[in-house]
């Protein structure tokens, strides 16, 4: 039997922001057996909600040698190959472009030589990106010369070229800076030369600022940094030639640390939405979803739905769907077994739960998406058109009666049926639990009332100069409850409308901060110390 042949594929992750990963990349990732990082911070790319990785995926990181210095291409070769072997799929992810920014020429010719095929998958180019997320237009009058110098090495006849060229870029690394410099000054640009800097570009922890070629080598901002840490130098353009176009850094919510306390599946539309205003959310599970304690509800449901017992199947949640999933497997059914039935979904998250499925549901509230809203749409029962007049309703065990209500009133049947129970999640780790205390997150985003009364049974009351948002007024009562301030609230109670209420209330205190000639800060750098009432 033939040996199946590994394949390499070197795949760009762009400059730093994981929502600029290509669909090539994330189709990459999803076939991959190995994915083999530079180091750990390309880990993240692989937490973004797009990027799902195959059971069983192994994940190796390279890492640097003794000096703290990124392997040679040698040894990172040497690791590809050997993984690639096996006759495995290798996915190798790199910083911005394969062929501009990480320079794996090299690389791939070793796989050649060992007999192993590979595909480039391009990324957006740290050479370009960083100035675009810098608010740095490089199309310029007279030119621009662009270079990557990843290794640290500005050879003579590149340098060479600067003298005449009015803008320079540069992508090198932080301990590169005093040697750019100084071959800079020494082809004969001036000292008063200006400079803008950045650092980790098209991440949500990017800073620019400005200074002058003289003044680069001692630049106590450069110094600071990390001295592998990428950096972006552009000569010849002025702070003032960019003042207009930072819309990177001005993001209203740019650089806030968020805590989400919900879990993964059900966040991602909020944390997109906050990721989006320049945020960095993270996600606290705070409840865990659990069976019955007793099946056999389900058991009946489930064969009532078969047997064409119902109208109508109501789905209130994700966790409904994945319930009356699995007991389907169970079961041996698939979505066929909705044939004839009516769905609900009690907002567009649910919805797109139930479409991943293969079910389009025939009521979703077009106004507000909640049981309350689902009922003020859903049609009264008519015994001429309802052949049957029973409504299915799976849902938690300590979900509210208001819609099972609501439907009863309406003159429906219904089954309300215990599909899983909601439990209070282990305690986040210890350094998670100390910034909450500590201030160290900007804002808490409360999506229920729930993970206000689940956040602080596991890790405690966030700081006094946090910022709280709350979906609705019961979730904010709750929080009064509990001796908290809110400080927002969404004025529709949907997750995307609470990432947009938290980010105009940031816009809003940015404004503030501007307009008294003050320097704009986060929450948690305020080191406000008054108590919430």
């Amino acid at each position: 039997m033939p040996v199946t042949k590994g394949r390499v594929i070197y795949v760009g992750t762009g400059p730093g922001d994981p929502d600029l990963l290509t669909m090539g990349a994330v189709s990459a990732l999803a076939e991959a057996d190995t994915v083999v990082l530079d180091d750990e911070s390309l880990a993240e790319f692989l937490a973004h909600p797009a990027v799902t990785l195959r059971e069983g995926t192994r994940v190796v990181t390279l890492g640097v040698n003794d000096k703290g210095r990124p392997l040679p291409p040698s040894s990172r070769s040497r690791t590809t190959v050997r993984h690639a072997e096996s006759g495995g799929r290798v996915v190798r992810l790199v910083a911005g472009d394969p062929f501009l920014d990480a320079g794996i020429a090299g690389e791939a010719a070793t796989c050649v030589r060992a007999g192993i095929e590979f595909e480039v998958v391009p990324g957006v180019s740290q050479l370009t990106a960083v100035a675009e997320f810098a608010g740095v237009p490089l199309q310029q009058p007279g030119g621009v010369h662009v270079v990557a110098a990843m290794d640290g090495r500005f050879p003579k006849s590149q340098v060479a070229q600067w003298a005449d060229t009015p803008v320079v870029a540069v992508s090198t690394r932080a301990d590169a800076v005093d040697d750019l410099a100084s071959a800079a000054l020494a082809v004969g640009r001036s000292a008063d030369d200006p400079v803008i800097v950045t650092c980790r570009g098209g991440q949500i922890q990017q800073r620019s600022w400005a200074t002058i070629l003289g003044d680069l080598e001692a630049d106590p901002s450069v110094s600071e940094l990390d001295g592998s840490e990428p950096v972006q130098l552009i000569l010849g353009i002025a702070e003032e030639q960019r003042t207009d176009l930072t819309w990177f850094e001005s993001k209203p919510l740019f650089g806030w640390r968020v805590l989400v306390p919900r879990t993964k599946d059900q966040a991602a539309p909020l944390t997109n939405r906050l990721r989006g205003y320049g945020a960095r959310p993270e996600e606290v599970p705070t409840i865990s979803v659990e069976p019955p304690r007793t099946p056999q509800q389900m058991d009946k449901a489930v064969r009532g739905l078969v047997e064409g017992r119902y109208e109508w199947v109501a789905f209130t949640s994700v966790n409904a769907i994945r319930a009356i999933r699995e007991k389907f497997l169970e079961y041996g059914l698939d979505a066929r077994a909705f044939s004839g039935l009516k769905v609900a979904a009690v907002g567009e998250v649910t919805a797109d739960a139930l479409r991943g499925w293969g079910i389009e549901p025939d009521l979703v509230p077009t106004g507000e998406q909640s049981a309350r809203g689902l009922v003020a749409e859903w049609p009264p029962y008519d015994d001429v058109l309802d052949p049957i007049n029973r409504v299915l309703l799976p849902r938690a065990d300590i979900a509210v009666e208001s819609l099972a209500a609501g439907l009863i009133e309406l003159g429906w049947e219904v089954d309300d049926v215990t599909a899983y129970r909601t439990v209070r999640a282990a305690p986040p780790p210890a350094d998670v639990r100390e910034a909450i205390k500590s201030g160290k997150f900007d804002a808490v985003v409360f999506t229920s009332s729930s993970t206000v009364r689940n956040l602080v049974g596991i890790a405690g009351k966030p700081h006094p100069s946090t910022i709280l948002a709350a979906i609705g007024p019961a979730t904010a009562k709750t929080a009064a409850e509990h001796g908290m301030r809110v400080d927002v609230q969404a004025a529709e109670p949907s997750a995307i409308e609470l990432a947009d209420a938290l980010a105009t209330f940031a816009a809003d205190r940015r404004d503030d901060f501007i307009e008294q000639g003050q320097p704009v800060i986060r929450p948690s750098q305020a080191r406000r110390t008054r108590r919430r009432r």
